[in-house]
């Protein structure tokens, strides 16, 4: 019988040391950390704990499209708060089993004392999983600049 194959962890496909920001943080400079850094979120911290998440998607569809000022905004005032969050020694599957139950396209990771170790984003699971899907494709491109 051929051995199984291990199941690949978290802590093996997600994004480490993902970009951090206070919820005092503006709309305008999350928006410049995610097009300096290429991302398209940014985990949101009270000290060193995870309290939100804001994407790119966020800025715009919560934001600038109910005309906020995105100099004077937080991202506090956008940004998801209800958070499914996941730890780096879960298998990866159980990362798209919680993104598919939650309508979620990425985890923040998370120790066990609440403190930011990654991000886990359906794109990388794409890559790692189905390098040869669509999305893995489009995962693996480079940034259109």
């Amino acid at each position: 019988m051929a051995e199984q194959e291990r199941e690949q962890l978290v802590s093996e496909v997600m994004t480490e040391v993902p970009r951090t920001v206070s919820g005092d943080t503006t709309l305008v400079d999350a928006a410049r950390i995610m097009r300096d850094d290429d991302v398209g979120s940014v985990v949101v911290t009270d000290g060193d704990k995870v309290v939100g998440l804001v994407t790119d998607r966020d800025l715009v569809i919560r934001g600038i499209a109910d005309e906020e000022d995105p100099r004077n905004t937080h991202v506090s005032e956008v940004c998801s708060e209800d958070l499914v969050t996941v730890s780096t020694d879960v298998p990866a599957s159980e990362a798209v089993k919680l993104m598919r139950e939650h309508a979620v396209r990425r985890l923040p990771v998370v120790d066990a004392d609440g403190r930011a170790e990654g991000v886990v984003a359906l794109g990388d699971l794409a890559l790692t999983r189905d390098p040869e899907s669509a999305l893995g494709d489009i995962s693996a491109a480079p940034p259109n600049t």
